[in-house]
């Protein structure tokens, strides 16, 4: 943090912006040099190795043993910690086949093969490769390539006459969360989904190959939870609750989001004896991939597939760790900070790498603590399990302590995996100002420069027209990313409305190791942050948000940011339904006049598209006026903040009122088909998964052509930034 003190006025306002007054800044620039001075960026490193040395996944005796290593290590850095069980569903293999019957015969090795010069790619222990949350089944069933299995795709497979009912489908990795494409192929009538990668996404198009290269050799294989989670995640069985032992739980078949087909996924050496012998068109140019193969769709009866999958599925136990160093003047406020235990295989970048940097943070204020720090907020640091089964442990947890949570939790600081490169950072866009501050103040490790300026460099380079180029360098300031799901910072922000953030470094560390037995320490070590210099920075950023959100004395929410982001999704979704009118009736004439029919191929395939609905002509002025009402009491909350002299009470009431504040934002019945997520402004796409979907509830009504719907989502989310302007403009009141 850098104050200057040439200007007392500028000074005072620079200072409250980051909710220090003159003197707390000085104070809080040296706390955090002395927080920086205990990073070591060798401890990093041997956690990394150390904690990915052998398989780790949920139910494990390792995961287990894992979870009680860094239970003792809090404790030996001075924080109060105990382990928080939950007791949740949990899917694991027994059976799992994939053949080729017709027109010849293949039999999957479904394996990924070890390796030279990686010891831990070839372990006991390690799972095997497959889907979490795909139904049991045993189906044999003709083949249809559907590309990367999204509403797009089987658009295109309509009208080239392509049927998936009662049949097998085969999609690529990409484009989309995984759990999209299997979720997509039962509503089509689809008895099987097979996901592979396609070496043009990660494999050998990219670069060369693990163990030469880090991308994806022939036999890698992502695993990955398929769960529904967009409709809720956590454990299947105990929507809404806390999966403690005495649970009132669902059956897996009244579970909403277990999958209804069998799901497996497969490298791209096994992926090209299904392909390659697929009849029918030649797919789309868009739709090829790399391997040597001509790319057809199928869909007739001359490939045979038979796909077979059999689980267990068994109530385990997820061990939460939890570590608490009581504030020394607002306990009742809690600076919550997070990353997973668990990992897929070893899982040294995911998740290894995040948390070896949560607890390196947790040492450093540990000894602080120990030198006499008192930390004016509660701080709470929590290693989760079960994350990669769809955020089991967190989700728990947070709907288990619910009550607790809606008074105390100020913030939630999220990591997860961690490479080199450029800062990612989402999350509340009240918080956004803050997340531009630390950018500011951190230097990236192999340039020198700030890592906000590195971010920015790289934001305009990439930028597609002068325009966008010309307006980014004016504006100086980290353009902080919505959140969808995938981590777990989704039931404290989407489910409670608390404010949340999200860290990592990346870019500069592509490869195709993720969630496979080649997410070694390995690997990571020659492709992704070989000296853990990034590691270093990812614990200055998230322990810098930590300590300033915890030592502040007015809280760093500055809302200007989260209007430009609401006006701004405002303004897309107003644009969308403007795109969608036109290209609905463009669509309508094209099949009234029969231009599709007339431009086909007469000797292919073809089927009349279906006439579109009409999109109507919605107003967004009710929304706009929010919009700009909201703009007004932000300004004069910004004015009220600069002239604020209350005492401790009055202090007290007002950092609650900041905090409390995002809470507004939510839906009391949540959202459309899925009341778990309640947040109006973000949530995870109904059918992009973890992509996010701003302003959700109108956004996908339109996009669905939910019309009646849309208007009764746009009138609750007016409501809402109603509610958020009455909430702001009580407070310094």
């Amino acid at each position: 943090m850098q104050v200057h003190f040439n200007k007392v006025l500028p000074i005072l306002i620079l200072s409250l912006t980051f909710g220090f007054t003159i003197l707390k800044a000085q104070q809080e620039e040296l706390l955090e040099n002395r927080f920086d001075a205990l990073l070591q960026k060798e401890s990093i490193g041997r956690n990394i190795k150390n904690l990915s040395a052998y398989p780790h996944h949920l139910g494990s005796p390792r995961g287990k043993e894992v979870a009680n290593e860094i239970l003792n290590w809090f404790k030996q850095y001075g924080w109060d910690a105990q382990l928080e069980v939950y007791h949740v569903l949990f899917p694991t293999p027994i059976e799992r086949q994939l053949e080729l019957l017709a027109p010849s015969h293949y039999q999957a090795i479904l394996k990924e093969m070890p390796v030279e010069g990686d010891p831990v790619a070839h372990q006991e222990g390690q799972l095997p490769t497959y889907n979490a949350w795909g139904a049991d089944g045993d189906v044999t069933a003709p083949l249809v390539f559907v590309n990367y299995g999204l509403p797009a795709d089987y658009e295109q497979l309509e009208r080239l006459g392509v049927d998936v009912k009662g049949k097998i489908v085969i999609a690529k990795y990409g484009n989309s969360w995984r759990g999209i494409k299997p979720k997509i192929a039962y509503e089509h009538g689809a008895v099987g989904c097979i996901i592979y990668s396609d070496p043009k996404e990660d494999g050998y198009f990219q670069g060369a190959v693990y163990p030469e290269g880090p991308f994806k050799n022939e036999y890698m294989v992502q695993r990955g939870s398929v769960m529904d989670m967009v409709v809720y995640p956590g454990d299947p069985l105990t929507p809404w609750i806390g999966a403690t032992k005495d649970a009132k739980r669902l059956t897996k078949e009244e579970a909403a989001t277990i999958l209804k087909i069998p799901v497996l996924p497969i490298s791209y050496h096994d992926a090209k004896p299904l392909l390659e012998v697929l009849d029918g068109p030649v797919a789309p140019n868009a739709w090829r991939g790399a391997l040597p193969i001509t790319y057809r769709i199928g869909g007739g009866n001359q490939s045979k597939v038979h796909l077979k999958i059999k689980q267990n599925w068994d109530i385990v136990p997820a061990y939460n760790v939890i570590a608490k160093i009581k504030g020394n003047e607002f306990p009742d406020e809690w600076i919550i900070r997070g990353n997973h235990h668990d990992a897929w295989v070893n899982g040294a970048d995911d998740p290894v790498a995040g948390l070896s940097v949560l607890l390196e943070e947790a040492k450093a204020i540990g000894t602080m603590v120990k030198n006499g720090f008192k930390p004016k907020r509660t701080l709470v640091y929590c290693a989760w399990d079960g994350e990669e089964q769809s955020l089991l442990g967190s989700t728990e947890w947070v709907e288990h302590h619910a009550k607790e949570l809606k008074q105390k939790a100020v913030t939630y600081i999220n990591t997860d995996g961690n490479g080199r490169g450029f800062l990612s950072a989402g999350g509340s866009h009240a918080l956004k100002d803050l997340v531009t501050d630390i950018a500011g103040d951190v230097q990236d490790p192999l340039t020198g420069k700030s890592i906000l300026d590195r971010k920015l460099a790289n934001t305009v380079i990439s930028a597609t027209s002068p325009q966008q180029k010309q307006k980014l360098l004016a504006k100086k300031e980290f353009a902080l990313q919505a959140l969808g799901t995938g981590s777990d910072y989704s039931a404290f922000l989407q489910h409670l409305g608390i404010p949340s953030l999200n860290f990592s470094f990346g870019g500069e560390s592509e490869g195709g190791d993720y969630h496979s037995i080649y997410d070694s320490y390995n690997h990571y070590v020659r492709f992704k942050d070989p000296d853990f210099s990034y590691g270093l920075a990812l614990a200055q950023v998230a322990g810098r948000a930590v300590l300033r959100l915890s030592e502040a004395e007015i809280l760093p929410f500055s809302f200007d940011g989260l209007q430009e982001a609401i006006n701004t999704y405002a303004n897309e979704v107003q644009k969308l339904g403007e795109d969608l009118r036109l290209f609905h009736a463009v669509e309508n004439q094209l099949i009234k006049d029969s231009l599709y029919a007339l431009a086909a191929d007469p000797k292919e395939p073809y089927v009349q598209p279906i006439p579109k609905k009409s999109v109507p002509n919605f107003s967004f002025a009710g929304l706009q006026e929010g919009v700009d009402s909201l703009s007004k009491s932000i300004q004069a909350l910004k004015e009220r903040r600069q002239t604020f002299k209350g005492n401790k009470k009055a202090l007290a009431l007002v950092n609650k009122q900041l905090f409390q504040a995002e809470k507004s934002l939510l839906l009391e019945k949540g959202l459309p088909r899925r009341p778990w997520y309640k947040h109006s402004i973000y949530a995870p796409g109904f059918y992009t998964g973890y992509g996010v979907k701003t302003l959700p509830g109108i956004r996908e009504a339109l996009e669905e052509g939910h019309y009646q719907e849309f208007e009764e989502q746009l009138q609750l989310l007016i409501g809402t930034i109603r509610k958020l302007k009455t909430a702001l403009d009580r407070i310094f009141i």
